[in-house]
C-alpha cells in the first residue's frame, strides 16, 4: 500500500492526501493518454536530495509534447512544485510522482477540449523489489507480452497507457512465480522489463539494448556513465535472449528498481546465481553517489 503523506500538488494548490479527488469521468482514467515520472529524493549524509532532477522534468515535458499535451505550467514552475512538496510533507526520503493527465471535459477520443491538468504525490519507499532483491538478485521470465514497437506507440516517452503492457507482463510473471518480467522487441530480441532498463555482463564488458523501442531511462544513462568512468566498456546494441541466458551478469536499472541483479532467467541460472562483480562494483557506487557519500557525480544530486 501507499503510504500516505500529508499534502499533494494539485495544480498550483496543496490539498489534503485525501482530498486529492479527481472526477470518475476524467479522461485519462477513460483514454490513457497522459505522462508521468518516477523519481527518487534521497537521504544523504547532507540532507535529502533528488537524484537527476533536471533530467526527470526535461523527459516529464517531452512526453508532454510527443502526447500532444500543452502542459499549464513552466518547467520551473513544476521543478519548484517537486522541490515544495518534498518540503511541505517533511520528508528526508521518498519516490516522487508528477503526473500529467487530461481531466473532466467531454468524453470521447477527441480530447482537445478536456483540461490539461497537473499532480505531484510524494511518499516514502524502500526497494521496488524488495531488499532482499538488491543483496540477493531475482528470478525473472521472457514476457509472451512483447515491448511496443516504435510505430505502434510513442516508445520515448512515459504514457500512462504504454503501461498497459507492463501491467500485463508483470502479472504473467508473477502467477508464474517469477519476480519480474523481461519483454522483447518485435525482431525477438532483448528490450527491457516492464518499468525498467536490462545491462548484461560478458567477458568483462557491459551490453544494453539501444534506444530503438525502449525508454531512454536516466538510471540507465546513469550506469551508463558510471561504468565508463569506472573503466568498464558499455555497448549499446542488441543481444538476445540466448545471449542473456549465457551472460555471466545480468541486472536492472530504474528509478523504482536502481540495480537490481538478475540470478535467474526463464529457470537458467545467470553466471554464478548470485550478484555478480562488476554489478555489485556499480550498485556500491551507485548508492555511495544517491547518499551523497561520493562527489564524482555530484551535479546528479539537486539538494533540497
Amino acid at each position: 500500500m501507499v503510504q500516505a503523506t500529508q499534502k499533494i500538488w494539485m495544480d498550483g494548490k496543496f490539498v489534503d492526501w485525501d482530498k486529492a479527488q479527481v472526477h470518475v469521468l476524467s479522461h485519462t482514467l477513460h483514454y490513457g493518454l497522459g505522462v508521468f515520472e518516477g523519481i527518487r529524493c534521497y537521504e544523504t549524509v547532507h540532507g535529502p536530495a533528488i537524484f537527476r532532477l533536471p533530467e526527470h522534468l526535461e523527459r516529464l515535458f517531452h512526453s508532454a509534447h510527443i502526447a500532444g499535451l500543452k502542459v499549464p505550467f513552466s518547467p520551473e514552475e513544476i521543478r519548484q512544485a517537486i522541490i515544495d512538496t518534498v518540503k511541505i510533507n517533511n520528508l528526508r526520503a521518498c519516490y516522487i510522482r508528477p503526473l500529467i493527465y487530461l481531466g473532466y471535459g467531454e468524453m470521447g477520443i477527441n480530447n482537445s477540449r478536456n483540461p490539461v491538468c497537473v499532480a505531484i504525490a510524494v511518499w516514502p519507499w524502500g526497494a521496488y523489489l524488495g531488499e532482499k532483491a538488491l543483496t540477493e538478485g531475482i528470478r525473472v521470465r521472457i514476457s509472451s507480452f512483447t515491448r511496443h514497437h516504435v510505430n505502434v506507440m510513442m516508445t520515448k516517452a512515459k504514457i500512462v497507457g504504454n503501461y498497459a503492457n507492463s501491467q500485463l507482463a508483470k502479472m504473467e510473471a508473477v502467477a508464474s512465480g517469477y519476480d519480474e518480467a523481461i519483454m522483447l522487441d518485435v525482431h525477438g530480441n532483448v528490450a527491457e522489463g516492464t518499468g525498467e532498463n536490462i545491462f548484461i555482463v560478458r567477458r568483462g564488458e557491459l551490453k544494453t539494448p539501444p534506444l530503438t523501442a525502449i525508454l531512454e531511462g536516466i538510471t540507465r544513462n546513469s550506469i551508463i556513465d558510471l561504468a565508463r568512468h569506472l573503466g568498464y566498456t558499455v555497448h549499446e546494441t542488441v543481444f538476445s535472449r540466448d545471449e542473456l541466458y549465457i551472460a555471466d551478469e545480468a541486472f536492472f536499472t530504474g528509478t523504482a528498481a536502481e540495480v537490481t541483479p538478475i540470478r535467474e532467467v526463464d529457470n537458467r541460472t545467470i553466471g554464478s546465481g548470485r550478484p555478480g562483480p562488476v554489478t555489485h562494483r556499480l550498485q556500491q557506487a551507485f548508492f555511495r553517489i544517491v547518499q551523497g557519500k561520493d562527489d564524482t557525480f555530484k551535479a546528479w544530486l539537486t539538494y533540497i
